[in-house]
């Protein structure tokens, strides 16, 4: 991988959101260990082309994301290839943690009374940084949390799994087509932790290398050759 063009350490319990170009890698890296990264992917030229949770796992037979797995949008189109990945287990299907939520588990702590020590959720996260492209609630899809693992007990309730804490784990995205990020660092909604959890990620914008005929992700299933496809004709103007 070539050097950093760009490196921000994104605080726990924040949101951050930025233009990814066709061609660049997002590093990203959980510094301490337990950390949830949150996100959500649009087309910057089109923001009603978005991110769709079913497309991505079903097309791929997959429950979790890992090295290969590609991020699809509800056009079929690929936003990003994780070609890279330490943690090797990241989910998509348990949503956004709500205010109510965290005032229920860790108490009210309103940005009036605490300032930076206040406890922000993501469904408010992701709220901030929609609007400042003109987007809001109604345009918030189903996310997806980067280094969050679930585990499913007999009766098929889902849990965090604790074991998933991997401090320094990373994962690296390249992306296929712009795409505009959303994403935050607040808690997981399975996240049952004594105190407020608040761990930083690291955040890493890189040059990626050509992506040739043999490429690991674009063949890691049949349906993301597919996806490449279709990447290829828009980026032709074939619309």
């Amino acid at each position: 991988m070539s050097e950093p063009l760009y490196q921000y350490t994104l605080p726990g319990a924040a949101h951050w959101s930025l233009r990814m170009r066709r061609g660049t890698i997002l590093k990203l890296t959980d510094v301490e260990g337990g950390a949830n990264l949150a996100m959500l992917f649009y087309n910057p030229e089109d923001l009603l082309e978005r991110y769709n949770a079913p497309d991505t796992l079903k097309c791929q037979h997959t429950f979790k994301l890992s090295k290969g797995n590609c991020l699809y949008s509800d056009m079929g189109r690929i936003f990003c290839s994780i070609i890279d990945d330490s943690h090797g287990w990241h989910e998509t299907v348990c949503g956004n943690s709500t205010r109510k939520m965290v005032n229920e588990r860790w108490g009210a702590h309103s940005y009036q009374d605490y300032r930076n020590d206040w406890q922000l959720n993501g469904h408010d996260s992701f709220l901030v940084e929609l609007a400042k492209y003109g987007m809001g609630e109604k345009d918030m899809a189903a996310n997806l949390n980067f280094f969050s693992q679930v585990v499913v007990d007999d009766a098929g309730n889902l849990a965090l799994d604790a074991a998933g804490a991997k401090p320094g784990a990373s994962v690296s995205l390249r992306f296929e087509m712009d795409t505009l990020v959303i994403m935050h660092s607040c808690p997981h909604p399975l996240n049952h932790a004594a105190t407020f959890p608040r761990h930083p990620v690291n955040c890493e914008i890189l040059l990626a290398e050509p992506v040739g005929e043999d490429d690991f992700c674009r063949n890691f299933r049949p349906e993301n050759r597919r996806g490449f496809e279709n990447n290829r004709l828009y980026h032709l103007g074939v619309r």
